[in-house]
């Protein structure tokens, strides 16, 4: 979890009043995060990572008066037109998306730039992946003329003065002496044009997601105006971070003002400050905390949290944590209190055990372990061109009916293409990578109540300059003899493996998974630059 620095004094003048020390520590380790400490006016907190909005002084000065009750209900901001464009094209498929706004009347000292660039460094680090997902930018409005083009560029095309460099550089050379390239150069590594913001003068005003130019990319105490952007592959991630970061520079004083993204099939203004809505379950509520809530009750508990309440549930734009309505309970208890709730002995007798599948698994992954493998925790969720399209395997998958993110859009109808993504985020490391996951995975079932089946199932990835069948199947052969089972190979196809180099695994009759070398298609789909082999077995069916 990320820890912030906190001004105490700009934190109390933002939440409109003075709580004595032991209050304050009260109010905001019962807040939902986890108080380090407060030595003078400087206090740190644990922010987790579901709250990205409250990595400032401006955002968890909001989120605690709303909790304390000075300043309850959803914050409205107000978003004037700028009549400025931003023009997006020919941007490189890894990194399609952008938006930007204008804040207007700063007034910058050395501690709200402090601030100011710790969200950014925060934003960076949790909510955009380590600049995976995204990257934000800020420039002195004065020094750009518009409209702005954020668009791909041939890397021996782009040179200019990164921030803190003496002198200017080619976009490779940036990745190769710079600090900033050195340490996220490997986000861009292969691409085969490199994405640039410039402005109407031919100015190159950064390069996304590595470094913005020391020549129009950074603020200083003289700034009142400021140009945010945010850009990245995920379109809903960066929108929300470009929200967090204009509502908290609004809350400093300034005027936030939208500007046009132009695309080449469609334009729109940016921010859109507009509140979700979403309908509230009081039954629900209930159910999961087991209260008695009226519906008047949850509403106070969740303005209390922040929210809003106009028929429905009004969600502030800077929130990235509400997907669904047990979110809304999470905040109810929270306001209601957790130490409020009473404890109760259930009335049932029963003798406590593990489960003897946990106890299976476990010993499974003890043995790869032990065998010199990692292991690995992957999301339930994935993307249909992963699944589908980079391995070549046409799967009947399940599809979430409003995804929040493309990234994230449907369920994992087996493990291997999570293992990898896993890969391919990594692959700036060194070789080998042996990996292997227990995980779940989903098929459809009409004969279940939901018409979706849960397996568990086990799934190994060898990745190395040489990788052969033999590996995989050594690695098959010490697990089966580690649980005492018999099993056989028999020659299967599988488009994800090479043909001739792929086998069906089997343990009596029942086939219980396959086992190969995966297709050099499939390599090269997911960006590695070594063979890889491996194989996925249904665990339910192994035992």
């Amino acid at each position: 979890m990320p820890t912030v620095h906190l001004n105490k004094k700009v934190l109390e003048k933002l939440v409109g009043k003075k709580l004595r020390l032991k209050k304050l520590k009260d109010r905001i380790s019962y807040l939902g995060t986890d108080l380090d400490g407060i030595e003078g006016d400087q206090i740190s907190v644990e922010i987790f990572p579901n709250r990205p909005d409250m990595l400032s002084e401006q955002g968890f000065g909001r989120a605690l008066a709303s909790f304390i009750g000075t300043k309850t209900g959803i914050k409205k901001y107000k978003v004037h037109k700028s009549g400025k464009q931003v023009i997006v094209k020919d941007l490189p498929k890894q990194w399609p998306y952008a938006v930007a706004c204008i804040v207007k009347g700063l007034e910058f000292d050395d501690e709200k730039i402090r601030e100011v660039i710790q969200l950014q460094e925060k934003l960076g680090t949790t909510l955009t992946r380590n600049r995976k997902k995204g990257g934000l930018g800020l420039y002195p409005l004065e020094k750009i003329k518009f409209p702005v083009t954020f668009t791909g560029k041939h890397p021996q095309d782009i040179f200019f003065r990164p921030l803190e460099f003496p002198n200017d550089l080619t976009a490779n050379s940036i990745l190769e002496k710079h600090p900033k390239g050195r340490e996220y150069g490997h986000i861009i590594e292969g691409w085969k044009s490199y994405p640039v913001f410039i402005d109407a003068n031919q100015k190159i005003m950064s390069m996304p997601p590595i470094i913005n130019s020391h020549d129009v990319g950074k603020i200083d105490e003289t700034t009142t105006d400021v140009f945010i952007e945010c850009t990245g592959y995920d379109l809903n991630t960066i929108k929300i971070s470009l929200n967090i970061l204009a509502t908290s520079l609004a809350d400093m004083g300034g005027q936030i003002q939208s500007i046009e993204m132009v695309y080449p099939d469609e334009k729109y203004p940016i921010p859109d400050l507009e509140p979700e809505k979403m309908k509230l379950d009081v039954n629900y509520v209930n159910k999961v905390l087991g209260l008695d809530l009226t519906k008047k009750q949850c509403i106070k508990y969740l303005k209390q949290m922040g929210f809003g309440y106009e028929n429905r549930v009004l969600i502030p734009a800077y929130r990235a944590d509400i997907l669904h309505q047990a979110d809304l309970v999470e905040d109810i208890a929270i306001a209601y209190g957790y130490e409020n709730f009473k404890e109760e002995i259930p009335n049932v007798a029963t003798v406590g055990k593990e489960d003897d599948f946990e106890i299976f698994k476990r010993k499974i992954s003890q043995s790869l372990v032990g065998f010199g493998l990692i292991e690995t925790s992957t999301y339930h969720l994935t993307n249909k061109k992963d699944l589908v399209e980079n391995t070549k395997y046409k799967t009947d998958f399940i599809e979430l009916e409003k995804a929040s993110s493309s990234e994230y859009n449907v369920l994992r109808t087996w493990l291997m293409p999570s293992l990898l993504q896993v890969l391919r985020a990594n692959k700036h490391h060194e070789y080998p990578q042996n990996l292997f996951e227990i995980g779940i995975v989903f098929n459809k079932d009409k004969s279940t109540e939901t018409k979706i089946k849960q397996t568990s199932k086990l799934a190994v990835v060898l990745c190395q300059k040489e990788s052969y069948f033999t590996q995989a199947k050594q690695i098959l052969d010490y697990l089966m003899k580690s649980i005492g089972l018999k099993y056989k190979t028999k020659i299967g196809k599988h488009p994800c493996f090479i043909e001739g180099r792929c086998a069906k695994v089997q343990v009596g009759k029942t086939k219980i998974g396959v086992i190969g070398e995966l297709h050099p298609e499939v390599v090269s789909n997911f960006g590695l630059e070594v063979p890889a082999v491996g194989f996925e077995i249904d665990l339910k069916k192994l035992i």
